[in-house]
């Protein structure tokens, strides 16, 4: 996870907030569980996320009684009956500004001088802080918010919006992509839903293509992750932190639920939906239309709803 540069962030001593705790100290950021360091707070709030939570570093956890001794000793345990409902009360204390994506106000016409070797088309905004590589190409209409940083050699086309965002070298964008905005992070509760801030980013990394339509949401407390070389087609939706891995190829209307991790040289054919908090290995054929709804381990061939390998698929075809 690259530091957090998009969103204001309060200075709060943890027990500011949990008055309870052994030892206090000034909160640095908040953070999943595999990336957390001293200082940092963290949650556990599923058993699915135990391996992570005996190797944290993190000074505190917001967890609850029954996950607790998942926990190293020498953390924190803060012990809550709604671990994400008390993690969204404890980001919009620190990030909070980070719960709604307020319009972007620095805006303004891209500075010649600034940017001499970037072309532009026709009503470009950038924001504040914008780093723009070398011969890239922005298209007519495009809005870059602040801090956005875009590599050398990449294409922007028309009608993108970019925000929260983080791009590596000869990308392309096709027009009307919606990358970086809020992700769809709701707590029902008796009386009303709690939105949940996203405090993640977007990071696409070296030679990716992306066309026509597709959304990205950013992280809401990890990153969302395109990996090198990965071609996506057209309206394509990536929810908040997912991690697609290299080389893959990913066909339209594809819809990939939040926190699910895909390995390199995946497959994926159109209109097909991955499901939330999944691990899909490295090499997997996913057929067109098919719903995934468990982790698969790498090398398979799988399609259908749900998703089985294509051997069963085929089998049950028969009957």
């Amino acid at each position: 996870m690259i530091s957090n540069s998009f969103f204001k962030k309060k200075i709060i001593k943890i027990k500011k907030i949990f008055p309870s705790i052994n030892k206090d100290f000034i909160i640095n950021d908040i953070k999943p569980l595999q990336i957390a360091e001293k200082n940092d707070l963290t949650f556990l709030d599923s058993i699915r996320y135990k391996s992570n939570a005996r190797l944290t570093k993190a000074s505190a956890c917001i967890t609850i009684n029954s996950l607790q001794n998942f926990l190293p000793n020498n953390v924190q345990k803060i012990i809550v009956k709604n671990v994400l409902l008390e993690l969204s009360s404890v980001l919009n204390k620190i990030y909070p500004y980070a719960d709604i994506d307020y319009p972007d106000l620095t805006l303004k016409k891209p500075a010649k001088k600034k940017y001499n070797t970037v072309k532009f088309g026709n009503n470009v905004l950038i924001g504040k802080n914008v780093k723009l590589g070398k011969n890239s190409m922005i298209g007519a209409n495009t809005i870059i918010e602040h801090d956005v940083e875009i590599g050398e050699d990449c294409i922007i086309g028309s009608g993108v919006i970019i925000k929260n965002t983080i791009i590596g070298e000869r990308v392309v964008l096709q027009d009307n992509c919606k990358i970086g905005q809020k992700g769809f992070g709701f707590i029902p509760t008796s009386k009303k839903n709690i939105k949940f801030p996203h405090i993640g980013k977007v990071i696409i990394q070296d030679d990716v293509e992306i066309a026509s339509g597709c959304t990205i949401d950013r992280g809401s407390i990890d990153d969302t992750l395109i990996g090198k070389n990965t071609y996506l087609d057209n309206q394509v939706h990536i929810a908040h932190n997912v991690k697609i891995g290299s080389n893959c190829m990913i066909a339209g209307q594809v819809g990939f639920a939040g926190s699910t991790s895909i390995g390199n040289n995946v497959s994926i054919g159109g209109q097909a939906g991955i499901s939330g908090h999944l691990k899909i290995g490295n090499n997997v054929k996913i057929g067109g239309g098919s719903g995934v709804v468990k982790d698969i381990g790498d090398n398979q061939v799988v399609m259908g709803y749900p998703a089985v390998p294509l051997r069963n698929f085929l089998k049950n075809k028969k009957k």
